[in-house]
């Protein structure tokens, strides 16, 4: 039966977005899960663990019956396993008291051995038996009720209430004869109902008591390169509401092993925008400032600097390329190997507007002449450059464009004299326009795959920018390699 684990149809799926989306320090990420979400993630964690709560071992029952013209019979049930449960219908629903999980109509599948004892009436002798016996549970109904709140940067998942109810058992005895049927029945039936009831509502506890230790026990940062590390703490407790589930997540981009987990965070107003058509399991509200946050790492670790030696076409990198837009560098030093170093100069500035995201960057380039073994600087030219990308989904890559909106060049120094720049802007223009963006745009139109998590992925995909700088992602989830359970073993 999956009741056990049905707190993981809440709190799974946020650990799993945790892992797919980046943050920052204020709560910059809003996950939204709706009652779609829950419900279909519940149902597929119902049919992956109907297994996970058995066997379940009761303890013995014993009891002295009296049995007419026999007298008083000892009677002891022993070795008393639920080894399956099987349900049948189950909801989930949220509110403020906390999240509500609710089975019915379960039925189980049980063993047990019988023995008895008694000392005949009339006759000095002891008279004794024993058998298996087998027994169908119906009716039985589970409920249970979750509090998760936001404990130092982890989620906290708390049992508030938890109750069992059976309505009926159906014994049937292999061996014995008819009097002992109905001495267990009279005798036996409601002690039965009541181990079971306990025993299913203590494995439960225990499940919720596993499942927040694990919780407590995942990391707050995650390695995203090698370079930089997500804050995945979580800002604020979740807010249950009628129609979904919605976490904030801290999350600030750093270098490795310096990730700042703030003390305290403010609740953020999320994007009121909504993707097309139907309702999906999940919505993802990324802030601008999640971008900001992971520039603002890569520059300050010097990750934005680039060394070009080798391209395609390497005639581009020989001064002879470079005659009739730059002479002065080819009178110089004609017919030499060039390389170039690029380097972002200050922090790009990061805007989420209506359907695109914008991004201007000043960008420096030294030119330096390979003269045997020498790398000799010559010049350096300062760009600003202007550029924005549309993205989107397509099936389970992220897709996009990208547009040239501005490119304007400046001589920062040279070596080599007075460098007339309109020339070779011009020419570094027509080079951005013809060959690198259009480059760009093919290997976007291709598609990045989107990687899955433990065996689950994206599914039907939507994505937007809104004008009130948030980066919007509404989708399904599908299982597309791995079974759930053995993440759930993974884990374990």
């Amino acid at each position: 039966m999956g009741t056990s684990n049905f707190p993981f149809s809440i709190l799974l799926i946020c650990v799993f977005f945790c892992f797919f989306v980046e943050s920052h320090e204020e709560g910059s990420i809003v996950v939204e899960i709706s009652n779609k979400g829950l419900d279909s993630l519940k149902d597929l964690l119902i049919q992956k663990a109907e297994s996970s709560l058995v066997p379940i071992q009761l303890p013995q029952i014993e009891k002295t019956v009296h049995i007419p013209l026999l007298g008083n019979v000892d009677i002891l049930l022993s070795s008393i396993v639920i080894h399956t449960i099987n349900v049948t219908s189950s909801t989930v629903k949220t509110g403020s008291s906390g999240i509500v999980l609710n089975v019915s109509g379960a039925t189980a599948d049980m063993t047990m051995v019988w023995k008895y004892s008694y000392r005949a009436k009339y006759l000095p002798i002891s008279v004794s038996d024993h058998g298996n016996a087998s027994i169908q549970v119906e009716g039985m109904e589970v409920g249970l009720t979750l509090s998760l709140k936001a404990v130092e940067g982890s989620l906290k998942v708390s049992l508030l209430d938890c109750g069992c109810y059976v309505d009926n058992l159906y014994i049937q005895l292999i061996g014995g004869t008819s009097w002992l049927y109905q001495g267990l029945v009279d005798a036996f039936e409601g002690k039965i109902e009541s181990a079971v009831e306990s025993a299913v509502s203590d494995k439960l506890s225990d499940g919720v008591n596993n499942l927040d230790s694990q919780l407590q026990s995942l990391p707050k940062e995650i390695p995203v390169t090698k370079t930089a590390s997500l804050n995945v703490t979580f800002v604020d407790d979740p807010v249950l509401k009628e129609s979904s589930v919605d976490v904030e997540l801290n999350g600030l981009f750093s270098p490795n092993a310096k990730t700042t987990v703030s003390g305290s965070g403010r609740r953020l107003l999320k994007s009121s925008s909504s993707c097309d058509g139907e309702d999906k399991m999940v919505k993802v509200s990324v802030r601008e400032n999640v971008l900001e946050s992971a520039s603002s790492v890569y520059f300050e670790q010097n990750k934005m600097h680039w060394t070009v030696r080798d391209v395609p076409d390497e005639e581009y990198l020989n001064t002879s390329w470079w005659k009739d837009a730059l002479p002065q560098l080819y009178n110089a030093y004609p017919d030499h190997d060039i390389s170039l170093d690029v380097s972002v100069s200050s922090f790009p500035v990061i805007e989420v507007e209506n359907k695109q995201i914008k991004v201007k960057a000043p960008v420096d380039v030294v030119i330096n002449v390979l003269d045997e073994e020498q790398v000799i600087p010559v010049a350096c030219i300062s760009i600003a450059i202007d550029i924005s990308t549309s993205p989107e989904v397509s099936g389970n890559a992220l897709a996009g464009s990208l547009q040239l909106n501005d490119f304007k060049m400046s001589l920062s120094w040279s070596n080599i004299g007075d460098i007339h720049i309109a020339p070779l802007q011009t020419l570094a223009l027509t080079t951005l326009r013809t060959v690198v963006v259009p480059y760009i745009n093919l290997k976007l139109y291709e598609g990045y795959a989107i990687p899955s998590f433990h065996g689950y992925g994206l599914e039907d995909a939507q994505i937007l920018c809104t004008d009130d700088s948030w980066i919007v992602m509404c989708s399904d989830i599908t299982p597309v390699e791995q079974s759930f359970q053995s993440y759930l073993i993974s884990v374990s």
